[in-house]
């Protein structure tokens, strides 16, 4: 558990068979978001470290930028202890969320909209998340300048806590057909995060960018 970045908390698990970190993030703000929430292995771990930070204060949203097991596989165990807290994600993930009968209190957004509270707003991006390309959601937090990147910033390697240097045009550049197959809906994204300018990404895996 590391305050990573003014008040953005993370919490981390490392995978040494594949080499890879898992991040989840608290943004401790006046109404608390809780971005992604691991397999519901890592939210085991997750959950006691959540309430120590955040204290007497409650959880407001939980953000799952597509569906995917280390996104939203521990959803369901998060809501049980935190029933109040609403998701926030695509059309598209809502649907697949309510396969497994998450249905209550999700806030669907659309790329371009807004998640505004009295000390942050969040703005969201289209995401064309592998492999099938369903429309997920990236997140720039305008007040703080930072960018939550999901997938999209990528490097193995055990990363608890580590910040490194980055260059925000090359991680651009470097967006791969992997990550986004479709040339296209890659080059679109691409254009899109050219316009802004983050000072902080909180990646889903790997060191997180100082720019």
């Amino acid at each position: 558990m590391y305050n990573i970045y003014e008040d953005l908390h993370q919490f981390s698990s490392y995978v040494p068979p594949i080499d890879l970190t898992f991040h989840q993030y608290l943004l401790l703000a006046d109404e608390p978001v809780l971005f992604h929430t691991g397999s519901v292995q890592q939210t085991e771990s997750l959950l006691p470290l959540l309430k120590e930070v955040l204290g007497s204060n409650i959880l407001k949203y939980i953000f799952i930028s597509h569906f995917e097991s280390d996104e939203c596989g521990g959803l369901s165990l998060i809501l049980k202890h935190f029933p109040d807290a609403k998701p926030v994600c695509s059309e598209i993930t809502a649907r697949q969320l309510s396969g497994f009968g998450i249905t209550n209190n999700i806030i669907i957004k659309k790329p371009g909209e807004k998640l505004i509270s009295n000390d942050y707003e969040l703005e969201f991006i289209s995401y064309p998340s592998e492999m099938h390309l369903w429309e997920g959601l990236l997140v720039m937090e305008n007040k703080r300048g930072i960018f939550f990147s999901s997938d999209l910033v990528f490097r193995f390697g055990n990363a608890n806590g580590a910040v490194i240097e980055g260059d925000w045009q090359k991680e651009i550049e470097n967006i791969t057909p992997q990550q986004v197959p479709d040339p296209q809906q890659k080059e679109k994204l691409q254009n899109t995060l050219k316009k802004l300018s983050p000072k902080f990404v909180a990646t889903g895996h790997g060191a997180c960018l100082k720019l």
